[in-house]
């Protein structure tokens, strides 16, 4: 089965073409990861799909559901089963591990509670199981500020998880950490992900975690989609291969427009 789907997806900032016509797919017992150079794409891509930011035109079907023509009340119903874990963890540093876990069910509470922070019971001892799942049970109740790095990614999972996500998105969660804390974080969400049957689309800059993760991996380059497929055939004749075809489909593509406008010349100055 398919968990999303992404169709020909574009997003335009003032002088910039972010993405370009990207489509992908994701199963619902899929392992995403998605590579590429700094501004490639691979943020906004993610951001677009539960429309953190708009996208400038293109469809993002989760399970079915057109998540790109929801109303803003539908579309806050439908982020409950999006997870996101952040690059920079988006924590409240003055809070609680515990409190900052139990935010992931915010959408779900009433106004009241959500304002005071007051969780049902259950929601509390769910926050307490995935505080042992991730390692942390014993930091239950430090403040955020006083974590590591890789103790507060930690803490970002397991707000994700707390939703009971149908999809987790992912973005760049081993960057600021050293390679070994690096290494056991990606294993941690494989893992869960394996175990708890949660599909997953994550941005990644290390293309070794990538190829050893992942059950497919897609590459961007400047917006544009250049690989989709098996990591064992990622390489760098791949990776050509695809850089090529889009160099020579742009090269046609500026060739046509520069043919309109030279025809569009001839036609202003014909007597």
């Amino acid at each position: 089965m398919t968990a999303l789907v992404v169709r020909d997806l574009n997003k335009s900032f003032p002088g910039v073409e972010a993405l370009k016509e990207v489509s992908l797919e994701v199963d619902s017992n899929g392992f995403v990861a998605l590579i590429g150079r700094s501004a490639a794409g691979k943020s906004t891509l993610l951001r677009c799909i539960n429309r953190l930011v708009e996208p400038t035109s293109g469809e993002v079907f989760l399970y079915s559901v057109n998540l790109t023509k929801l109303d803003v009340k539908r579309l806050r119903e439908a982020r409950r089963d999006i997870g996101m874990i952040f690059q920079e963890f988006n924590l409240v540093n003055r809070l609680p591990v515990i409190t900052n876990v139990l935010s992931g069910r915010l959408g779900y509470v009433s106004t009241w509670r959500a304002i005071f922070r007051v969780f049902p019971k259950e929601d509390i001892e769910r926050a307490e199981e995935l505080l042992e799942r991730v390692g942390l049970i014993d930091f239950r109740d430090n403040r955020a500020d006083r974590l590591s790095g890789g103790q507060r990614q930690r803490v970002g999972i397991a707000r994700a998880l707390i939703q009971k996500p149908k999809l987790l998105l992912i973005d760049e969660p081993t960057s600021s950490l050293d390679p070994q804390i690096g290494y056991e974080i990606m294993e941690l969400i494989h893992k869960i992900s394996q175990e708890s049957k949660i599909p997953v689309l994550i941005s990644i800059h290390a293309v070794d975690l990538a190829k050893e993760f992942a059950t497919k991996i897609i590459a961007l380059r400047f917006g544009r989609k250049i690989y989709d497929g098996d990591p064992k055939g990622l390489n760098f004749d791949a990776v050509y291969k695809y850089e090529k075809a889009i160099e020579a489909e742009e090269a046609q593509e500026k060739t046509i427009q520069e043919r309109a406008k030279d025809s569009q010349k001839v036609e202003m100055y014909e007597p």
